[in-house]
């Protein structure tokens, strides 16, 4: 290995350490999953590694001509990349397909949310042998489609296209919506529940644990705290409407939340029939990564703990959030609470290879961004970003519409090839035993 390989292995292990470190030592089975899932392809570590990618912004890649007082301090996603898209039902009844998991949403530079999600283009490209002409237009193509809705935003005149629901999807996404609308609670109560004694309580199966009286005890007081973090017009309820029916354990496994308990509590629904039960997560939430890298004490002391910050980061970038959204406190530890939905649905990219379907779903999704970038502003009902944020990244671009789209596309390729060789290395490290802990 080269000297300069071995000083980028050393990196990764030190970003890896300084992020998961505690975790790590915590529950070695569960991000021994994690990197397993991370080893299988550039793409899945690209996705669990966000603290590297961050660490990477104020280093190699720190020049940013389009970053301002203003365009450096928007409410941003944190953690875009490809796969962070799918289906919601709004708090308005509207079946939306639009930017979802908000684990990592922070206040920080508007351009390393676009960075972000540019590179998991250029790998979700490699992945599928397009040539880096066509990554290149594809990237555009999400660039293009990003500005054009945020002008016609801040113009508040007719360019803005809006939300993808079903009015105004087409092609694959359209599919996508469609298959969510097929979706019933009933299908998901079947697949997680079962019926006992006249009443439903969760089915006990892989993953799915017993929790003692003690801890029942404990996350129901936190789900009585939590009550009142629902939006006002969520929290008028009905006599039989919220109950607590059954709660269970349940361990993250996935490549964000490996080691992370999470609590699954099944409620009765607005009436007392089975098929309208609703089931919550409520789950500890993490510090971001991006927090670690932005030195802004307004914007770390806003918040009362992780749980309230990723609740409130969703209400601020997601128009007509989930009503069961909140936040509460178990064992002093912050933790998010929302419904575990019927109707979401994630766009398989398998689904998509053709350049001109990518380039279709890339221009939609670019829309979808520009309409998250511009909820959390001063016409929202957080003041922690109080000016117009479409205004602001409208006119840090100005005229330079080229210059903008040939910034992300050139970053694309070049973070593409980055992350390519990181996975490797990290390959290499993992299965050699050179991650501490693991």
């Amino acid at each position: 290995m080269s000297d300069s390989a071995d000083r980028r292995s050393e990196h990764i292990v030190r970003v890896l350490v300084d992020e998961f470190g505690e975790s790590m030592t915590r529950d070695p089975a569960a991000f021994r999953r994690k990197f397993r899932k991370m080893a299988a392809s550039p793409f899945a570590f690209y996705r669990g590694s966000a603290s590297l990618f961050y660490a990477d912004q104020l280093g190699d890649f720190a020049d940013d001509r389009y970053l301002d007082e203003r365009t450096s301090r928007v409410w941003i996603h944190g953690d875009l990349h490809a796969e962070n898209f799918g289906t919601y039902m709004n708090a308005s009844g509207q079946l939306v397909f639009n930017v979802n998991d908000f684990d990592e949403a922070y206040v920080g530079p508007f351009s390393w949310d676009l960075r972000r999600f540019a590179a998991s283009v250029a790998l979700l490209g490699y992945a599928k042998a397009l040539s880096d002409a066509t990554i290149s237009e594809l990237v555009a193509t999400f660039a293009r489609s990003y500005l054009a809705e945020l002008r016609g935003i801040a113009a508040g005149g007719d360019d803005a296209i809006g939300s993808i629901t079903l009015d105004t999807a087409d092609g694959v996404l359209l599919q996508v919506l469609q298959r969510a609308r097929l979706n019933t609670r009933v299908e998901l109560l079947a697949a997680q529940t079962t019926v006992d004694d006249y009443d439903r309580r969760f089915s006990r199966r892989d993953g799915v644990f017993e929790v003692d009286d003690a801890t029942r005890a404990k996350v129901c007081a936190a789900y009585q705290d939590y009550l009142e973090t629902r939006p006002e017009s969520a929290r008028k309820l009905r006599p039989v409407e919220a109950q607590i029916k059954d709660v269970v354990l349940r361990k993250g496994v996935g490549i964000g939340s490996a080691g992370l308990p999470s609590y699954n509590l099944l409620l009765e629904g607005h009436t007392q029939a089975l098929e309208n039960d609703v089931v919550l997560y409520m789950k500890q939430a993490q510090v971001p990564a991006v927090a670690r890298h932005v030195d802004d004490e307004r914007v770390r002391g806003y918040f009362r703990h992780q749980g309230h910050r990723t609740a409130e980061s969703q209400r601020a970038l997601q128009a007509y959030a989930d009503p069961w959204l909140g936040f509460t406190e178990l064992d002093g530890v912050g933790q998010l609470v929302a419904e575990v939905s019927p109707y979401a649905a994630d766009l398989d990219w398998a689904d998509v290879d053709e350049p001109v379907e990518l380039a279709g779903v890339l221009s939609h999704l670019g829309r979808a961004v520009a309409r998250m970038h511009s909820v959390a502003d001063d016409e929202s009902s957080h003041d922690l970003v109080d000016y117009s944020t479409e205004e602001a990244i409208v006119a840090a671009v100005g005229a330079d519409e080229e210059g903008f789209v040939a910034f992300l596309v050139d970053f694309a390729h070049a973070y593409g090839v980055r992350a390519r060789h990181d996975h490797q290395l990290f390959v290499d490290l993992f299965r050699n035993g050179r991650l501490p802990g693991i």
